[in-house]
Formats: structure tokens, sequence, C-alpha cells
């Protein structure tokens, strides 16, 4: 490949991740005051949404589902746990494990915060159609999938 194609190749591959940060950046400055009145970070909502959508998880588990870097939960698990926004026990056969789940005070928070979350959905949805929306939700899981594939084969 020659020099000038590299330079090319490169330039495309940047331009997508920076695209894909400025639509990351640009969706988050619609819940950004949402999240800041509550007084939670972007990363401390993704870990509350993730337990109370999927229940009881294993650390691990958790920063991978809610995309969060396993030294930043482990962190962010003492924040949220002193706020009494969740609940972390013993696992029942291995006491070496922890298993974390959303308070009934952390369901509360939750449940006063989606409506509001679900109106910022809907006033994008307005604006980008449901449709479109639908088909860039699934084109950006087949991008992360890929993530998921490159661990397989190594």
């Amino acid at each position: 490949m020659t020099s000038e194609r590299q330079g090319h190749a490169s330039a495309e591959q940047e331009s997508l991740t920076i695209q894909l940060l400025r639509a990351r950046e640009a969706l988050m400055q619609h819940f950004r005051p949402m999240l800041s009145a509550r007084g939670v970070s972007e990363t401390q909502w993704r870990v509350l949404r993730s337990l109370y959508e999927g229940g009881e998880m294993e650390a691990l588990e958790l920063a991978q589902v809610s995309a969060v870097m396993a030294p930043s939960l482990t962190r962010m698990i003492k924040v949220l746990e002193e706020r009494g926004l969740i609940a972390i026990a013993r696992h029942p056969t291995d006491g070496r494990r922890v298993l974390i789940s959303i308070s009934s005070a952390g369901r509360d928070f939750m449940q006063e915060a989606l409506p509001e979350m679900q109106r910022i959905y809907e006033r994008l949805s307005l604006a980008i159609d449901s449709e479109r929306m639908r088909a860039l939700q699934k084109l950006l899981k087949e991008v992360a999938d890929l993530a998921e594939l490159r661990r397989s084969e190594s």
C-alpha cells in the first residue's frame, strides 16, 4: 500500500471514530442536564440502569453490560453503595465473589428518572425518525459485536 493510500485509509478510520465520538457527545448533551439534576454521572447512570433492567450481577458482568472499565466500577460501586442506591452481598457459594443489585432506594431513583429519560428519547425520535433510529442502533450493535468476535478469535 502506498504512503498516500495508507494516509487515506487512516483518515477514513479516524473519521469514523471521530464521528462516533461526536455523535455520542451530541446525544449526551440531551441527557446530561437530567443526570446532573439527579447527581449522577453518565457512568453511574449506566450502572444503575444495567442493574435496574438486568437484576443482580457480579462485578465483571456489570462492568461489561454497562460499558464501564473494571477499575472505575470498583470505585463507583463504593459511591453508589454509600448513597444507598445499590446493595452488595457475598455470593452464596463462593465468598470471594460479590453480587451487586439495585436497592429499593435505587429502584425508586430509577422509577423517578426514567419518565424524563423517556421524554428525551421521544424528542430525539422526533428529530430522527424511529425507523432510522432502530437502524442506527442495529448497526451500532453490529459494530460493538465486532469486539466480541475479535476476543473469540484470540
